[in-house]
């Protein structure tokens, strides 16, 4: 998880969210502890009891009013009520003007007090969504992804098994590579992980007895991708006699990564085996199982209606003595 100090968002987003610093500039490297944001409202009023202090404050147009309609010596009170239980940022929308108590108690803790032109609702989705990205769980994978017909393939298996070669045939008809060899997984939503290339390599892949190969001057833009849900993992791996393969598929198999479960397809290998159509299959089998389409558990119960209904047909003739 990326460390995100108030110094770090300047340096990203001081344009795009339009920042200026107002006060507590010695505050400038505290970091930010948490995706939460805070708007103090009732806290103002003097009741800091279970106020969330470590989420990022947001005072807008009403808390300043409030704050405006208070003599100085309220304003300070109330103020440092809150300051000194040790706030990460805060931050004033609307360039709405900080009263100078609030500007001499953000030097005094060293607090940040930073002013936006944007609106409140506006200025906290914006940080939502930045806050979001760069404390999202992550970690990187062995492996290669691939867009295959829009689901995201993530080919694993090991060195050697062949996911490079398998992900070169699937650019050449047409589908999108994003990683190889090393897969940056972050994780969005409790059950969405994305993929994007390892930080050096991008869209280079390694093929054994070729080398380095650069996909995107290869075969052009239409041939990459910066990043791509993960969707279904690809494990690859050399047939072997004593194993037991899935057969019928009515019984899904799942992975997890990052807390997120995923589909898991094991494919073995053997002299022969088309595994890039095997991987357009998935994939499109995969779009028919979210479309609620079930091929195996449909054909397994239409087989037993279709037996149930010959019993029943069979019962009927013994029985008719005409």
């Amino acid at each position: 998880m990326e460390v995100v100090t108030v110094e770090k968002l300047l340096e990203d987003r001081r344009q795009q969210f339009e920042l200026h610093v107002v006060g507590g500039r010695a505050g400038i490297k505290r970091r930010l502890q948490n995706t939460e944001i805070h708007r103090p409202g009732l806290a103002l009023s003097g009741y800091v009891d279970r106020y969330p202090h470590e989420r990022t404050q947001v005072i807008g147009e009403t808390e300043m009013t409030y704050l405006n309609s208070l003599s100085p010596e309220r304003r300070r009170i109330v103020l440092e009520s809150i300051y000194r239980l040790g706030l990460p940022m805060v931050v004033i929308t609307k360039n709405l003007p900080a009263p100078p108590e609030m500007e001499a108690l953000a030097d005094q803790y060293q607090t940040p007090l930073l002013s936006t032109r944007l609106s409140t609702t506006e200025f906290i989705n914006r940080l939502a969504v930045y806050l979001d990205v760069r404390f999202a769980p992550t970690t990187q994978l062995h492996g290669t992804l691939v867009d295959v017909y829009g689901v995201g393939l993530l080919y694993t298996g090991k060195s050697g098994v062949g996911k490079s070669e398998v992900a070169l045939d699937l650019v050449e008809r047409g589908h999108r590579l994003v990683a190889d060899d090393v897969v940056k997984i972050t994780r969005r939503a409790p059950r969405v992980i994305i993929g994007s290339p390892g930080e050096h390599l991008g869209h280079h892949m390694e093929i054994r007895g070729v080398g380095i190969i650069n996909i995107e001057k290869l075969f052009g833009i239409r041939s990459v991708r910066l990043q791509k849900r993960v969707e279904v993992e690809v494990r690859l791996e050399l047939w072997r006699e004593d194993a037991e393969y899935e057969r019928l598929g009515l019984e899904d198999k799942f992975t997890t990564i990052l807390g997120a479960e995923i589909p898991l397809v094991t494919i073995p290998l053997s002299p022969g085996k088309n595994i890039t159509v095997i991987s357009e299959v998935i994939a499109m089998n995969h779009m028919l199982k979210i479309y609620g389409v079930h091929t195996p558990r449909e054909f397994s119960r239409s087989l037993a209606e279709e037996m149930m209904r010959r019993h029943a047909t069979s019962q009927y003739l013994e029985s008719d003595t005409e």
